[in-house]
């Protein structure tokens, strides 16, 4: 039976979202135990009427707004800081959080520790693609600034990421960029494509080449790489575009009693289209590189969402996902 702590305290909503979703969670997978972390006052009764959930009792809380690695230092009680010390002295396989994804990555980075040979980690999320076909994307934000040979192994975690979770075969890799040609690009863009050409030639990933934005949910590609800064940008828009659709869908359905009848017959599918572009169909982003499985989901988190973050870090459990991950990269030593 597998561990997966979860943090109670992180997310804009309220606890009792994210005990909802853990709820939902132990009843889907009968072999999951939860190690909930949080305020004694929220984890205590909700694991004394459940076999299979273990309080993990902490007294502080890392808020959205905090400096993240301020506060992880100065918060080492906190639910994300203890979350991720329960993973390392194992007590808990892996950690789900809806908190601060900067708060997360800190915590992690230092406590939970990163593979042999992992220079920074990545943030990666899989999302949707046309005809089924889903494509992880990353760096989505963990690194603003990145060297040619964080690129290449960020394109070679995501590929054994878009083996597990999406079911690719030999993942293909594709930069991305303001234009397919291998021409196109800054001077930094160029350089990434130089080095995922070099590691293409020594067999490290399969690399087709530089992709546009456009292509991010075609499912043209089984991962798309980009330094966290572009690649922060880029999910942001697709996250605000889906709103835009949303708002103006609203706004057409006050418009007439037959507009009302037509936005109300495509409301489920935007629905499902907003919760594809959210992450959290998919358990929310993965950081990639760490010692073990560690998920974040989105701020605003539902109980379904919480339900498949637990699940998907159970799954990168069940997976050996950093495992895999660190055999990858050894084949680069």
């Amino acid at each position: 039976m597998n561990t997966v702590c979860v943090d109670a305290m992180g997310g804009d909503l309220t606890p009792d979202v994210v005990l909802s979703g853990i709820d939902l969670a132990l009843g889907a997978d009968r072999d999951l135990t939860v190690l909930v972390a949080g305020d004694a006052s929220v984890v205590e009764p909700f694991c004394a009427s459940r076999g299979r959930a273990v309080p993990l009792v902490t007294t502080e809380v890392i808020a959205m707004d905090e400096h993240p690695a301020t506060a992880v230092r100065a918060k080492r009680d906190s639910s994300i800081v203890r979350g991720c010390r329960a993973v390392r002295e194992g007590d808990a396989q892996a950690f789900f959080s809806a908190g601060s994804t900067g708060a997360v990555l800190a915590a992690a980075t230092v406590t939970v520790g990163r593979v042999k040979g992992v220079s920074r980690p990545a943030l990666a999320a899989v999302l949707p693609g046309l005809d089924g076909h889903q494509t992880v994307f990353c760096d989505l934000g963990a690194n603003a600034d990145c060297r040619p040979e964080m690129i290449v192994q960020f394109a070679q975690m995501g590929a054994v990421l878009a083996e597990v979770e999406a079911g690719a075969g030999r993942p293909t890799v594709a930069l991305l960029s303001n234009g397919t040609e291998e021409t196109k690009g800054s001077s930094q863009a160029l350089e990434f494509h130089a080095a995922l050409e070099e590691a293409a030639a020594a067999g490290l990933v399969d690399f087709a080449g530089n992709c546009e934005g456009s292509d991010i949910l075609l499912g043209t590609h089984d991962v798309i790489v980009s330094c966290g800064f572009a690649g922060n940008i880029a999910l942001k828009a697709m996250e605000g575009t889906a709103k835009f659709m949303a708002a103006r869908l609203k706004a057409a359905a006050a418009s007439s009693p037959r507009s009302a009848l037509g936005a109300l017959l495509v409301k489920p599918a935007f629905s499902a289209i907003a919760a594809d572009l959210s992450g959290d169909v998919h358990g929310g982003a993965c950081l990639l590189g760490l010692k073990a499985p560690v998920l974040v989901g989105h701020g605003h988190t539902s109980p379904e969402a919480v339900m498949n973050g637990t699940l998907a870090a159970l799954r990168t459990v069940r997976e050996d996902l950093c495992g895999r991950i660190a055999a990858s990269l050894r084949a680069d030593a």
